[in-house]
């Protein structure tokens, strides 16, 4: 008796440990996702699944050694229920649960499935207990060929991607790192950019600049003819208009 009291103990400790150990792992991957999901990527994902993959393995480990006793042969019965809130209770379970009353005790010690998760559980047994075998094998023999199918499109999708990448001569270069140099060089230095020198007015004074005419303000000495030479800095137009006079008698006016 007391032999399997002690393996009971150890057996208790180790499940213990895992756990603990597992809900470590779980909480520091809900921790990434909710902190870390604009940068995180799939390999980290994928580790910090294979954590939990191998924290639940060497669960499965421990609870099936020959030296572990059978767990489901053993009652668990809550010492005390009560509705109000225990601390002690709160902190042992990180604030998940408060109180330990009547309502969630059958939730929490259940040793086997939810009554209506179980009733669908025998439907589904009864069906297939029920099920013929020519008709078994006609719907496995379905499901060989669709996964078959599906097989054999992605091989050949994964071939056609092969072939390609390694008939690729490389990747296209479509940028020059000398130019991206210079051009930044230009920009924040003004290097290799070429300073304007003002032009001189033939026989005026020393350092003042010309003016092209298109900019010139216009003299008001000067006189244009309406028939002559255009406005001053306006381009002719080849737009040619009729203006007819306002007092013009309409033709279908009474």
């Amino acid at each position: 008796m007391q032999r399997e009291e002690k393996q009971l103990e150890m057996t208790l400790e180790a499940v213990m440990n895992r756990l603990n150990d597992l809900k470590i792992s779980i909480g520091a991957m809900v921790h990434k996702l909710e902190t870390e999901y604009e940068t995180i990527n799939w390999p980290t994902f994928l580790d910090n699944f294979a954590l939990i993959s191998s924290h639940l393995t060497g669960l499965s480990k421990i609870l099936s050694k020959e030296m572990c006793p059978l767990l489901r042969n053993r009652t668990v019965l809550p010492l005390m229920v009560s509705p109000e809130r225990d601390e002690l209770l709160v902190n042992l379970t990180q604030g998940r649960v408060p109180v330990f009353s009547h309502d969630i005790v059958p939730d929490y010690l259940r040793t086997k499935p939810d009554p209506m998760a179980e009733q669908k559980m025998i439907q589904n047994e009864q069906k297939a207990a029920n099920l013929s075998t020519e008709t078994a094998v006609k719907q496995v023999t379905q499901y060989n060929k669709v996964v078959s199918h599906v097989l054999e499109m992605v091989s050949k999708a994964r071939e056609e991607w092969e072939i390609e990448a390694s008939s690729r001569p490389g990747i296209q270069q479509t940028s020059s790192m000398a130019d991206t140099h210079a051009l930044a060089a230009a920009v924040g230095n003004g290097k290799g950019l070429k300073v304007g020198i003002p032009m001189s007015v033939p026989g005026g004074v020393p350092g003042s600049m010309m003016v092209p005419p298109g900019i010139r303000a216009p003299s008001p000495m000067s006189s244009v003819s309406p028939g002559g030479v255009n406005q001053l800095g306006k381009a002719p137009s080849a737009i040619k208009t009729n203006i007819k006079s306002a007092m013009q008698v309409h033709p279908f006016s009474r």
